[in-house]
């Protein structure tokens, strides 16, 4: 005669509830486990508390700023930034920075791409870019503006440049944010037997947004 066992309903039902329990333990081990990181994260993002990086426009020469007919411009730039990482304990990477020159809020100029790159704990980078526009479409006024400020002795073009950048503390890498520089070049015009370029008069502090 054999002896038959058999698990009633109230076994199982408890058994069922262990595993549940263990499961809502190791979920909840997990989830404390993933807060902590993130708040040692946060916490190390507060103390360090990152600055905006700081541009200056070094020098500007425009050799070309000519109209091919009252609403096609032809120009050709070249600009130096400095640009300069203020932080002591975090590094930054530029990503798909882009570069172009404005004036009268008229982009002037294509767009020129600049390589990507770090830049270390206090670093100082310089970013030359040389910017061509050919038969770029302007306002009708735009030939009217410009001799004016030429008679006037000061042309002011916009350098803009605009991307994106991660932060870098440790080995950690933040997500990216956009970052939009603008920076005011001071041009004293040539004299008109002169075949020079126009070149920057004042340098400036430019602006950046993160």
């Amino acid at each position: 005669m054999s002896l038959l066992v058999t698990t009633s309903p109230k076994d199982c039902s408890k058994k069922g509830f262990h595993l549940n329990k263990l499961n809502k333990k190791i979920l909840y081990s997990l989830s404390s486990l993933l807060v902590s990181i993130l708040s040692v994260v946060f916490l190390i993002w507060l103390v360090l508390h990152p600055t905006k990086p700081e541009f200056y426009l070094r020098d500007t020469a425009v050799y070309e700023l000519s109209l091919a007919s009252p609403r096609l411009l032809n120009s050709t730039i070249q600009a130096t930034v400095v640009s300069k990482n203020p932080n002591s304990h975090v590094g930054i990477y530029y990503d798909r920075l882009r570069t172009y020159a404005a004036y009268k809020g008229q982009q002037i100029t294509a767009d020129s791409e600049l390589p990507p790159f770090y830049q270390g704990h206090q670093d100082i980078n310089i970013l030359s870019s040389s910017l061509y526009g050919i038969a770029m479409p302007v306002a009708p006024s735009f030939g009217y503006h410009v001799s004016r400020d030429q008679t006037a002795g000061r042309l002011y073009l916009e350098l803009k440049l605009d991307g994106k950048l991660r932060w870098k503390v440790g080995s950690w890498v933040s997500g990216s944010y956009r970052i939009d520089v603008d920076c005011v070049a001071v041009i004293v015009p040539r004299p008109g037997a002169d075949p020079g370029p126009m070149s920057l008069v004042q340098g400036t502090h430019c602006s950046t947004t993160v």
